[in-house]
């Protein structure tokens, strides 16, 4: 394993961060989840992200008990706010100083924590003044239950006045969580530019799109039993928009140059995002142990420039590019 810093900190994190998004406690059994976390432990992963809205707080506790005896000062614990949880009332969701500051509390308490290494804000927050927001931030960093302040999917713009309002605040916000991949480079033209001048650092979701990069998904061939595209409670509306026979076929193309790599093609995927310098990690997640095994392979290599060309050659004009995407795909209003 290898270890970057976030953003511009003195916090280093290890490449591949362990992720618990749609498997701990919803379709992986607490102990197989408990086993997952104990390969990533064991290949160097210390960098583990979960978030309360993962199975309405139940992939908090699950991740919790998983790490319970480690040492927490060799961890790195990330979690985020925003999304609704428990019962759905009025105010459990969002951004506001209530539900974040609330949320904080419950988070630490099933992670059995004392702190989190990174609080960040899952979605930007139409409704709440984004002052309200980065104080609400700067009280819990100042309090000790957050060392450092992250946001995910948030826009450049979103993000300079977040950075802004944070050094007024006195305290940091060095990441970024976006969706990142071969297929989907949103961040490249905006986000990641200005996240350079920033001094803030990707930590990327889904850098094997939802499984499709892994070529398990063949054209004109329905998904295979028991895949994401083949569960409506796994993903599959996620993965959908990967789902037809064009991109298929092109992600088909990369086997070859992963071949040549001596990689498979999912660690091939998470060894793309980790070319770029501005992504500090890639999010990996699990379903059974081998799985966190194979994925951090792809840590610590190096892509040659030629190999770079013969994969945006295999896919061309099916690579969703466009920066409003980002907007896009955010909730217009907060969501209830």
């Amino acid at each position: 394993m290898e270890f970057r810093y976030l953003g511009n900190s003195g916090l280093k994190i290890s490449e591949i961060t362990y992720g618990n998004w749609l498997t701990h406690g919803s379709q992986v059994e607490n102990d197989v989840a408990t086993q997952c976390v104990r390969a990533a432990l064991d290949a160097g992963i210390s960098t583990f992200d979960t978030a309360d809205v993962y199975a309405n707080t139940a992939a908090e506790t699950v991740l919790g008990e998983a790490l319970k005896g480690e040492r927490r000062e060799s961890l790195e614990i990330f979690t985020k706010v925003y999304w609704p949880t428990g019962p759905g009332g009025k105010n459990d969701t969002g951004l506001s100083r209530k539900h974040v500051m609330e949320s904080i509390n419950g988070s630490l308490k099933r992670l059995r924590t004392d702190y989190v290494d990174l609080y960040q804000a899952h979605r930007y927050d139409t409704e709440t003044p984004l002052e309200e927001t980065m104080q609400a931030f700067a009280d819990i960093v100042r309090q000790g239950k957050a060392l450092y302040i992250g946001v995910s999917e948030w826009t450049a713009d979103q993000i300079r006045e977040g950075v802004a309002l944070a050094k007024e605040l006195g305290f940091q916000l060095i990441s970024s969580q976006p969706q990142y991949s071969m297929l989907w480079r949103v961040i490249e033209a905006e986000v990641v530019p200005a996240c350079e001048e920033l001094g803030v650092s990707q930590i990327v979701w889904s850098p094997v799109a939802q499984g499709v990069l892994t070529g398990k998904y063949l054209p004109g061939q329905q998904p295979p039993s028991g895949s994401r595209a083949a569960d409506e409670k796994g993903g599959a509306d996620m993965i959908k928009r990967f789902m037809n026979d064009d991109v298929l076929t092109r992600v088909q193309a990369l086997k070859p140059v992963a071949d040549d790599a001596g990689l498979t093609m999912a660690q091939l995927a998470v060894a793309w995002v980790l070319q770029n310098p501005n992504v500090a990690s890639a999010l990996v997640g699990a379903s059974r142990p081998e799985q966190v095994a194979e994925n951090v392979k792809a840590a610590g290599v190096k892509l040659e420039p030629e190999l770079m060309k013969r994969i945006d050659a295999a896919l061309g004009d099916i690579v969703e590019t466009d920066p409003a995407k980002t907007m896009e795909n955010a909730p217009q209003t907060r969501v209830a």
